[in-house]
């Protein structure tokens, strides 16, 4: 065998034994995969309380589309989409609940920013919905659209998004207004319905909820007309741990594409049985090895169908009656909207 051979050789059994080690390494449980498998559930940080994101009923039950993400994760993790625990967070906490890992992920109407993205230590999944800085009035104050708010007084949220919009438009259109800045969500809206403030603004989307469940006349107020700011929001997580990272996104992905490929709960299990459609069939875990590239059960993304719903289930069960919220821009990318599934394979 010749030198040069040889050298080739040599290299060749290096190499396979470093694509074996990294092959091992990846096939391990990142950080927060093997925290959540020892806990047994997956600490979600969400909304202390807002309308078709997160709310607790009752019973202390919750549900919401952030909700539905805890939901999911949990899902394709554990098998099992019931085991997370909630962990209701301001503006202000939530971010530094995160970095200090009280909660695994924030599903908590959070807009990817970025800022955000690069500074915080933190990354975000894709927009799992599509919003704007709205503003709800009391119509006995005569305001049908925003430049009628000159002086008015605005309940919004620290630390928000919705908080320096609010300064940027009025700045914009040389108008004046009072800021009442309140951390508490519940807090928040009742200063509003008491009369503290002329106007609340936050998300568009979180609105209607509150304008039909906890007015004591629905009927008294409007949301004006518009949307001024772009609100992605998406699920945030700790930087630096690419399993977990991983899982998130292609969580998310997994419910775009069950919506586009016609896969619901309901048949989820017949489809794995007898569809010839490849890509349905690697989804499901039917074939392929997508959950093994994850460090996930084979069926992980099936438990996140069957137990949550693909994309239009979840937005129905959160934004239709009584709610009846518009997709809009929230439709999949073939129905004129914004939610596009990457490719699974």
């Amino acid at each position: 065998m010749t030198k040069s051979i040889k050298t080739f050789a040599a290299l060749a059994i290096a190499g396979a034994v470093s694509m074996t080690s990294v092959g091992v390494a990846l096939a391990e449980d990142g950080p927060t995969v093997k925290a959540v498998k020892e806990r047994g559930e997956v600490l979600c940080g969400v909304h202390q309380g807002r309308y078709g994101f997160a709310i607790a009923d009752n019973q202390g039950k919750w549900k919401g589309l952030d909700v539905d993400y805890c939901r999911a994760v949990a899902a394709a993790v554990l098998g099992d989409s019931e085991k997370v625990k909630y962990i209701p967070l301001g503006s202000v906490q939530r971010f530094p609940a995160l970095q200090s890992g009280e909660v695994d992920m924030l599903s908590r109407t959070t807009t990817v920013t970025l800022t955000r993205d690069s500074a915080l230590g933190l990354n975000f999944g894709p927009p799992t919905f599509y919003t704007g800085t709205g503003f709800m009035v009391r119509k006995s104050i005569g305001a049908t659209k925003v430049e009628d708010l000159a002086g008015a007084a605005v309940c919004v949220f620290p630390g928000s998004t919705t908080e320096k919009n609010i300064a940027a438009l009025f700045a914009a259109k040389k108008m004046t207004y009072t800021p009442v800045v309140i951390e508490s969500s519940k807090q928040l809206v009742s200063s509003y319905m008491t009369g503290r403030c002329d106007v609340l603004s936050m998300d568009q989307a979180g609105l209607p909820g509150h304008q039909q469940f906890d007015a004591d006349n629905p009927a008294d107020h409007m949301i004006l007309p518009g949307v001024f700011s772009k609100e992605p929001l998406g699920v945030g997580v700790r930087a630096g741990d690419d399993q977990w990272f991983d899982i998130i996104k292609w969580v998310t992905h997994a419910t775009f594409n069950a919506e586009e490929w016609g896969i619901t709960s309901a048949n989820a299990a017949e489809l794995k049985a007898s569809t010839t459609d490849i890509n349905i069939q690697r989804l499901l875990g039917a074939k392929g090895d997508l959950g093994k590239k994850l460090g996930l059960e084979n069926d992980w993304a099936y438990n996140v169908i069957t137990q949550v719903g693909n994309y239009g289930e979840i937005y129905a069960r959160n934004w239709g009656p009584p709610l009846n919220l518009d997709r809009g821009i929230n439709n999949l990318w073939t129905n004129g909207g914004l939610m596009y599934g990457f490719p699974m394979k």
